[in-house]
């Protein structure tokens, strides 16, 4: 039988059943509860001179609301509010702070939030909202790139994301023809380099590219990227870095799918359409921070920053 809290009419139900002597078990067949319930609910009256439903029932009703899932001490909001602040989410939240002992739960920090809007607040601003849509036009065939390896022959650990060291990259476009953004994602531990470039051109992804790596060039074992003309170069990027570059097969943004939803994120700082010559290199920079300090549920709710760098360790 499922748990039920009992409600005012069955206690009154309880009451009369007393009177006539009946036995809790009996009781408990009779307002179809588990006979616990009763037991439990009988011993918290065990003071009164009999068991008064009245009374018994908005003592529960009070116990109800002073009890951790209603009353939410100020600190711990205050430490949510940051966090929120943060661009953290209900649930990224709401996991880290089960782990220090401190539980919320996220459906708590949403209605929180809402309140927060019914009174003018803003925190609703640090929610991801809207979905990127795809349209799905004519099927082009991809640009051919010399020499590129299919993704067919990369290593099959790559698929695992067991191993530390394997790459994806792409590019986040602005207005057209202000330039883009080179993003880099390890897919182990999800950690991400992006740098902002002046054209989509393959020489300067090329040289954007080699910079964000190089630092972390001896934990650079693979790289896939998709079809785009400005991966052109991949030959030059795989001697420098000393790796090799993979090509996805043309329209399977699935096989990178780790920096796609990394790049979702940074559209919650650089939007789509924006002049890139406007935005400067300190919001890249912060942008790439916030991404990488937020917990992660494939992480177990650990931040890929802080894994990636104790792997390079």
């Amino acid at each position: 039988m499922n748990y039920q809290q009992l409600t005012e009419a069955r206690r009154y139900q309880i009451s009369v059943l007393l009177e006539q002597g009946f036995s809790i078990a009996h009781i408990a067949k009779c307002i179809d509860c588990h006979r616990s319930s009763v037991y439990r609910e009988v011993k918290r009256c065990q003071g009164q001179s009999r068991y008064q439903p009245d009374i018994a029932h908005k003592q529960a009703v009070t116990m109800r609301r002073q009890s951790s899932k209603y009353a939410i001490p100020s600190q711990r909001i205050e430490s949510i509010i940051l966090l929120l602040q943060l661009d953290w989410s209900p649930e990224q939240i709401s996991q880290v702070l089960r782990l220090v002992k401190e539980p919320v739960s996220y459906e708590w920090i949403y209605r929180y939030i809402a309140r927060d809007k019914r009174r003018g607040g803003k925190l609703y601003r640090h929610l991801r909202q809207g979905h990127k849509r795809y349209r799905r036009g004519k099927v082009e065939q991809a640009p051919t790139i010399k020499n590129a390896v299919s993704i067919d022959d990369r290593p099959a650990i790559v698929d695992s994301r067991e191993r530390f060291g394997d790459w994806e990259i792409d590019t986040v476009l602005g207005l057209h023809g202000t330039g883009s953004i080179v993003t880099l994602l390890e897919r182990k531990t999800r950690f991400y380099l992006i740098k902002k470039v002046n054209s989509k051109s393959a020489a300067d992804v090329t040289k954007a590219t080699i910079e964000l790596l190089m630092p972390y060039k001896a934990h650079v074992l693979t790289i896939t990227a998709d079809n785009g003309r400005e991966f052109a170069h991949h030959q030059e990027i795989a001697e420098a870095l000393d790796t090799q570059v993979y090509f996805a097969h043309p329209y399977r943004s699935c096989e990178r799918g780790a920096n796609e939803n990394a790049n979702g994120l940074l559209r919650q700082y650089v939007k789509k359409g924006v002049d890139l010559r406007l935005v400067s290199d300190e919001l890249i920079e912060f942008a790439q921070n916030r991404i990488n300090y937020r917990p992660k549920k494939c992480l177990k709710f650990k931040q890929p920053a802080v894994v990636f760098h104790q792997l390079a360790a």
